[in-house]
């Protein structure tokens, strides 16, 4: 695969510990960051359009965790928040994800993944990532958020608590994000768990015109101010869960100022 003349001098800005091999310590490739990169840009320049709302509370170093909304059958929200803080940012940052089990299990895009700085979701891998001053991308909602249907597409379900004490107790500012048009681009009716579950997928989603092949809306991404939430990640459950209340609140604060002039054509 190619790298775009438009990423290699972005490519070069990226604050990343390479060799002389172009490899880092977590064995994340520049070459392969290049390809991975040429390939959301077509997507994030020309399918999606994606457009890009307060990308400034963004830190240009340090640790930070960017807490997304999940919508649209799968992690197209995921891709266009990866290329909004190559491109936009100035200079690029590479924000790292945790990828679903059933990727990384695949043989050819598990490890282009990987070299590409995404990794199985393992606390043990955020928290090395954030040690090193690195950009951590999370979607508390997990599956359940990408399964959610048409109609369900702007609405938040249950958010997991494990963000929340690992950025307490790596005193990680978190940046709320929201994401539009997922639902859109992937207008699921329904979801199929049991031949999901055959191919080793959470699900299979099923659209109005059958396959769950992303249609070429316009999408954005806003980015809330920071918060520093305060503790140490020993807390008991219900002190946790009102912190995790208070992220999921301001998602749902952007979601809905968002809506108001977002237009997905």
């Amino acid at each position: 695969m190619w790298i775009s003349p438009h990423v290699r001098p972005r490519l070069s800005q990226l604050e990343l510990a390479f060799n002389r091999d172009g490899t880092d310590p977590y064995g994340v490739s520049q070459r392969d960051i290049g390809r991975f990169m040429s390939l959301l840009s077509v997507f994030y320049h020309r399918y999606f359009r994606c457009s890009v709302h307060g990308i400034e509370n963004v830190p240009v170093s340090g640790r930070a965790m960017l807490v997304c909304n999940h919508s649209g059958g799968f992690a197209i929200d995921a891709g266009m928040l990866i290329a909004a803080c190559f491109f936009e940012l100035d200079p690029p940052r590479l924000a790292q994800g945790m990828v679903e089990k059933f990727l990384a299990r695949q043989p050819f895009a598990g490890m282009f993944l990987q070299r590409a700085g995404q990794f199985t979701g393992l606390p043990q891998h955020c928290e090395r990532l954030l040690a090193d001053e690195r950009l951590l991308m999370v979607f508390p909602e997990g599956a359940r958020g990408t399964a959610k249907l048409f109609a369900e597409r702007y609405t938040l379900v249950r958010f997991g608590t494990g963000f929340m004490r690992l950025a307490l107790s790596t005193q990680t500012p978190i940046i709320p994000v929201a994401y539009l048009g997922g639902g859109e681009a992937v207008p699921t009716i329904m979801n199929l768990e049991r031949l999901g579950k055959a191919l080793g997928a959470p699900y299979i989603p099923v659209t109005p015109y059958g396959l769950p092949l992303p249609l070429p809306v316009h999408t954005e991404l806003h980015f809330g101010e920071a918060v520093l939430p305060s503790g140490t990640g020993n807390e008991e459950d219900k002190d946790i869960l009102v912190k995790v209340d208070d992220i999921k609140r301001r998602i749902a604060d952007l979601i809905d100022r968002g809506r108001r002039s977002y237009e997905p054509t």
